[in-house]
């Protein structure tokens, strides 16, 4: 199921393993311009290809612009997380798969992510205790079949699912945190 150009839980490719990119081609380029366009459009912060339907490890992440003369997202091929502190913070997380809800969820407040550029060039990014280190575990979780859902406890994923689908029932769309 899509919404506003991006797949809406509990679509199965949200639960995909994604294939890592071997080179960019064309088409790569093209789907970071298509994702570029659907994360603004949608307000969100990050987005990774599996909610656009491309099962392939690529991320854009955007947290600190605020009109589209700003909007310059990094772009993260094969993005993998190289060092996480353990000491972690609790953080409310919003998805655009899973529109209508936000949830608590407690990551490592420090992390570092190797990742390849359009260019092919190995980009570091590094980030500590604020959104862009939140943003980037959330995206990479979903190359890995990972929604917020799944780093919930039991009960509380329970919760969310029961509000995600009371939020559905009242029209949530993609950026929507609480319907």
């Amino acid at each position: 199921m899509e919404a506003n150009g991006i797949v809406i839980s509990p679509d199965p490719r949200l639960r995909q393993e994604c294939a890592p990119i071997e080179e960019v081609t064309p088409e790569i380029e093209q789907l970071v311009e298509h994702m570029k366009a659907e994360m603004f459009e949608n307000r969100g912060c990050g987005l990774a290809a599996p909610q656009v339907g491309e099962l392939v490890q690529l991320v854009i992440v955007d947290v600190d612009y605020t009109s589209e003369k700003d909007y310059d997202p990094y772009v993260l091929i094969n993005p993998v997380v190289v060092e996480q502190s353990d000491t972690t913070r609790p953080s409310s997380e919003g998805c655009l798969s899973i529109p209508g809800i936000s949830v608590e969820i407690e990551r490592p407040d420090h992390v570092v992510v190797e990742a390849y550029d359009l260019d092919a060039n190995l980009m570091r990014y590094e980030a500590t205790g604020d959104l862009m280190c939140v943003c980037l575990q959330h995206e990479i979780d979903h190359l890995h079949g990972i929604t917020m859902f799944e780093r919930l406890k039991p009960q509380e994923r329970v919760h969310a699912l029961r509000c995600y689908q009371e939020a559905l029932a009242k029209g949530a769309q993609p950026g929507d945190t609480e319907a």
